[in-house]
């Protein structure tokens, strides 16, 4: 993806006005605010921008990462991805624990208090509304709104199916859902004014025909008749991915194509295990999707809802701790994607999704899923909220006084060190704790994860497809 502030530049839906140039319309600026962990995030950012474009807005885009203290951002970045591939039983212990306590811990949200006066000199005069893509862009955003520092309306766009309270802060006006599962947890959460508009996808995720199928698989090299599985996980390609590679195959139900993102050591694995049909970064994944038959996924992220604007029926099996597991139950409860619980259900229920009436009911349901006009959908509910205008919440509680908001330079870049200890302190200690064996590995067996899988690899910020 594009460093913070740049737009990602694909051609506009056909029929949609000239995008306005930069600062073109003032009154029409929108703010969105997303983070490069992951991919998710930044590919929902994305999108939302060209179809606000292709509105008439004019859109900035900013990464929160780039606006922590202290270059701080890179850290969170690359602890979080040590955890997932080197310790993932410490991210769900993590997850389990914010989401018991109804969010982040007290260095959580002092770090997210120093990014504020950042946030802030970072939107562009003239900005009518933000929208975040991100739980901690979130919770800086609200905390202003809350206590009277943002004017104007705030928004979530919640890119996950399932809603960790993280998701839910306190000052933010408007949470959109993609579904009416994600929308209830969310107002479990605490959040008010809640509104299903749909996922939202780039439109070259659309069913294809027969022709397309048989142009898409001589492209990648896949055999012309075989039922093929797509399995993807994530930019990082992360999870137990080199067992399911190996199950799906045994199981005879599909050939596996596997979509192992930046994860090179991991495509050296899968070629090693014999699996013939292995791809690193995929640019063109519409094209892939369209020669697949079923997608086999392990976190219900951006690339489960491009799945479902494709036609291609879902499947969750061996999920990733924390959101992979709460995202496969949303999805099933649902009726948008299966979630292989047992092993041995794995062949009869790819048959299903492949020949059978199950995978039409997905395809079905998945299709169903996105708004029908273009004056429907997040980007034109948010268009709404901006044209409507929306009044300061109630804070329903006092705000801090304002000198415990203006700390000192001193007091500040010490309570970024702190975090940046603490954050570094764990990347490292679960790095040693599977590199020598500690008892985390026990809990990282039985979460499913084969550890030739948590090999370290080479990072950097997504360029192009993503989950």
């Amino acid at each position: 993806m594009p460093h913070a502030g740049h737009t990602l530049l694909r051609p506009a839906p056909a029929g949609a006005p000239p995008r306005p140039r930069s600062g073109a319309t003032p009154s029409r600026r929108i703010a969105i605010i997303s983070a490069s962990v992951g991919a998710g995030h930044d590919g929902a950012a994305a999108e939302l921008e060209c179809r606000l474009m292709a509105d008439g807005f004019t859109v900035d885009r900013h990464d929160l990462l780039d606006l922590l203290p202290a270059r701080f951002g890179r850290a969170v970045q690359e602890g979080y991805r040590r955890m997932l591939v080197r310790a993932p039983w410490v991210y769900q212990l993590i997850y389990a624990g914010t989401e018991r306590a109804g969010g982040g811990g007290p260095l959580a949200r002092l770090l997210l208090r120093a990014a504020e006066s950042r946030v802030r000199r970072a939107l562009a005069p003239g900005t009518r509304a933000i929208v975040s893509t991100y739980p901690g862009a979130s919770r800086v955003l609200g905390n202003l709104r809350r206590d009277g520092g943002l004017s104007v309306p705030v928004l979530t766009y919640l890119t996950d199916f399932s809603v960790h309270p993280l998701w839910v802060a306190d000052g933010v006006d408007v949470h959109l859902a993609a579904h009416a599962v994600p929308a209830a947890q969310a107002r479990a959460a605490g959040a008010r004014d809640v509104r299903v508009s749909g996922p939202v996808a780039d439109p070259r995720f659309r069913p294809g025909d027969s022709g397309q199928r048989a142009r898409a698989r001589a492209r990648f090299g896949l055999p012309a008749d075989t039922p093929l599985a797509l399995l993807v996980a994530g930019s990082w390609g992360v999870g137990p991915v080199r067992k399911v590679a190996r199950e799906v195959r045994d199981s005879g139900a599909a050939v596996p194509v596997v979509v192992c993102g930046r994860n090179e050591a991991l495509a050296r694995r899968l070629r090693a295990d014999g699996i013939e049909h292995v791809h690193g970064w995929v640019d063109d994944m519409p094209s892939l999707m369209h020669a697949a038959d079923v997608l086999v996924q392990n976190a219900g992220g951006l690339t489960s809802l491009e799945a479902f604007a494709a036609g291609l029926p879902v499947a969750s099996y061996r999920c990733i701790p924390g959101h992979g597991l709460t995202n496969a139950a949303a999805l099933d409860e649902a009726g948008a994607a299966v979630w292989i619980r047992d092993p041995a259900d794995l062949a009869a229920v790819l048959h299903d999704l492949i020949e059978g009436p199950l995978g039409a009911r997905q395809r079905e349901t998945g299709l169903a899923l996105f708004p029908r006009s273009s004056g429907q959908g997040p980007a034109a509910e948010i268009a709404r909220v901006l044209r409507a205008g929306l009044p300061r919440p109630d804070p329903g509680r006092p705000s801090p006084p304002r000198g415990t908001r203006r700390r000192s330079l001193s007091r500040r870049l010490g309570t970024t060190a702190l975090a940046a200890c603490t954050v570094c302190a764990c990347a490292v200690g679960t790095g040693v704790a599977t590199a020598h064996g500690g008892p985390g590995l026990a809990r990282a067996i039985g979460h499913g994860f084969d550890l030739d899988d948590l090999a370290p690899h080479h990072a950097s910020r997504p360029q192009g497809h993503h989950s």
